[in-house]
């Protein structure tokens, strides 16, 4: 689904995932091939807003899909609703034209509505296609927990699954909770921050929101990101349309609460889903550490760095980073490469931790066990190196990298690479956001990369 314009960034659409170029959609989403020889297209559907909807074309066009065929890729435009422009619920009146109603998107919960009355899930089903995931488009990181948490809806045949990380008592994010009715009903379901703390204290936990002996709530933080299962969700559908229960969330001026700071709208949230569902339905929740599943982009640098230290920046210099962690600390659990611990540095008045800059296409590995089969021997990286893997076939063998290598290799080819491999490598330079001569993609980030030397095999 798409989300409206970073604060402070014009086109959220537009921004990569990383300042080295490697991935195209084609190896994960256009053809998925895994280790059991299973190769399919995989049909992406995006939620577009009148905001949106026309960039989101021609990006997807002026980029050839990514790699994609254009048959597998659909957009889905959900409409806006009228505004309320105070506690009366009187409409609020355009502030361009006074004689046109305000009017706002109705929420991500509008997706599925969306998907019923499109018919693609039938067509899905038919096609053998079982799960459906929902994604926001923000959190870069998603897709290397994605092969896990299918594992894990698979064994335990849940109907609904919530990726979610540990969180902090009070965190600024929802925590998955079991909700037990007086009369013996339960249900599995994401309760927003804000509303978590009264709750509990409401119902016998007079401490309310606090961490347990982990050091962590006992809440997981929901990340937004579901599996369904495609049959019960079909069938769920019909009965409901896709007709997510409706709130209202004012932000007012004071704690008068008889002014709105701007006018509020029905909204309905894609997570609130499992509420319609009967006591049946099996609905569950994968928690993943955060440095594997969760980097989201959604603060501009200014606000970014008004974040007390040790709080989560979430922005584009973070989430970027957290890229290169997650990479990094891949290859160093699961392939036993000697990586190099991180150095801070400050970018945007954010200091963040700078791992090796090391990426790969995701056709090279997306579970663990690949990454095990492509890496053999003794095998280091230096702090400041960069590696960057654009294939399928490439093998590591004993390769002490200090420096820059990129390796590139045609689909059928198999390509080892190993030995010592030093040079002067790529720089990162830094950058102001407030800078207009850099590009805003670049600036955004704090830093650029200069290539200075590397070694390319082909």
């Amino acid at each position: 689904m798409s989300l409206p314009p970073l604060a402070g960034y014009n086109h959220i659409l537009r921004m990569p995932q990383s300042t080295i170029p490697t991935k195209r959609v084609s190896a994960s989403i256009a053809k998925t091939k895994l280790g059991g020889g299973c190769q399919n297209q995989i049909p992406l559907v995006i939620m577009t807003s009148d905001d949106t909807h026309a960039r989101t074309i021609e990006l997807l066009e002026s980029n050839a899909y990514f790699g994609m065929e254009p048959s597998q890729v659909k957009l889905l435009k959900q409409e806006k609703v009228a505004c309320l422009d105070d506690n009366d619920a009187r409409l609020a009146v355009d502030p361009k034209s006074k004689y046109r109603i305000q009017t706002k998107p109705h929420g991500h919960g509008d997706v599925h509505s969306l998907l019923y009355s499109s018919g693609l899930l039938n067509i899905w089903y038919d096609a053998g296609l079982r799960w459906v995931l929902f994604f926001q488009d923000t959190n870069g990181l998603l897709f290397k927990a994605i092969p896990a948490a299918l594992g894990v809806s698979s064994s335990k045949l849940y109907d609904v699954n919530s990726l979610a990380v540990p969180r902090k008592a009070k965190e600024a994010i929802g925590g998955i909770t079991k909700l037990t009715h007086a009369d013996g009903r339960t249900m599995v379901i994401n309760v927003e921050y804000n509303q978590l703390d009264p709750l509990l204290r409401a119902t016998g936990h007079p401490d309310g929101d606090v961490n347990c002996e982990t050091g962590y709530s006992p809440f997981p933080g929901n990340i937004n990101q579901l599996i369904l299962k495609l049959g019960p969700y079909i069938k769920e559908l019909t009965k409901t349309g896709g007709a997510i229960k409706e709130f209202v969330n004012p932000k007012y001026k004071d704690s008068s609460k008889t002014s709105f700071k701007s006018s509020t709208r029905l909204e309905c949230m894609m997570q609130d889903y499992p509420k319609t569902l009967p006591p049946s339905a099996r609905v569950g929740f994968t928690v993943m550490d955060a440095w594997l599943a969760y980097a989201p982009v959604k603060n501009n640098p200014e606000d970014a760095a008004k974040v007390p230290k040790g709080n989560p920046y979430h922005s584009a210099t973070s989430g970027e980073m957290a890229i290169y962690r997650a990479n990094s600390l891949i290859l160093r659990k699961a392939g036993g490469v000697q990586i190099d611990d991180p150095v801070q540095e400050v970018f945007n008045g954010q200091e963040v931790e700078v791992w090796p800059r090391i990426t790969w296409k995701p056709i090279w590995a997306v579970t663990f066990s690949e990454i095990k089969r492509k890496i053999s021997g003794s095998c280091s990286i230096s702090q400041r190196s960069t590696l960057v893997i654009k294939g399928c076939n490439i093998f590591l063998e004993d390769l002490s990298l200090d420096g820059t290598l990129v390796v590139n290799s045609v689909e059928d080819a198999e390509v080892k690479v190993g030995g010592v491999v030093q040079n002067k490598g790529w720089i990162l330079e830094k950058v102001d956001y407030k800078d207009t001569t850099v590009p805003e993609e670049v600036r955004t980030r704090g830093f650029r990369i200069n290539k200075v030397e590397q070694l390319e095999k082909n």
